[in-house]
C-alpha cells in the first residue's frame, strides 16, 4: 500500500477512459485521412472534460492538496464538494468556493461636490 494519496478518483479514471477512446478515434481518423472522424474524436475528448468536471462537482473528484488518510480511497465521496474546494479551478469555474461579501457599499461623493 502506498504511503501517499495518489489522487485516483472515479472522476479522474472515468475522464481518462473517455479521453483515451477519443484519442483512439482521432488516431483512426488520421490513419484513414477522414476529417469527420478526427472531429468526432475531438468531440469525444471534449465530452471527457465535461464528464470529469461534472463528476468532480458531484463529489467524485478530490480537491487539490493533502487529504486525511481515511479519504484516500478511490470510492470515497468528498462531502465538501458542494461548497467548493479552496484553490480549485474547477470549483471556481462553477461558481463555488468563493464567498461574496454582502456588506452594503457606502456612496463616495464626487470630486467637487463638497465645494458646490
Amino acid at each position: 500500500m502506498s504511503l501517499y494519496d495518489e489522487g485516483h478518483t472515479i472522476a479522474g479514471w472515468t475522464g481518462f477512459g473517455i479521453a483515451t477512446v477519443g484519442c483512439g478515434v482521432v488516431g483512426l481518423g488520421v490513419c484513414t485521412a477522414s476529417l469527420p472522424v478526427v472531429w468526432a474524436g475531438l468531440a469525444v475528448v471534449a465530452v471527457s472534460v465535461l464528464v470529469t468536471w461534472a463528476l468532480h462537482l458531484s463529489g467524485w473528484g478530490k480537491p487539490p492538496g493533502v487529504r486525511p488518510r481515511d479519504q484516500w480511497g478511490m470510492r470515497v465521496r468528498d462531502a465538501r464538494a458542494r461548497s467548493g474546494h479552496p484553490g480549485c479551478v474547477s470549483c471556481r469555474l462553477a461558481g463555488r468556493g468563493r464567498r461574496v461579501s454582502t456588506a452594503p457599499v457606502a456612496a463616495v461623493p464626487a470630486r467637487g461636490a463638497a465645494d458646490a
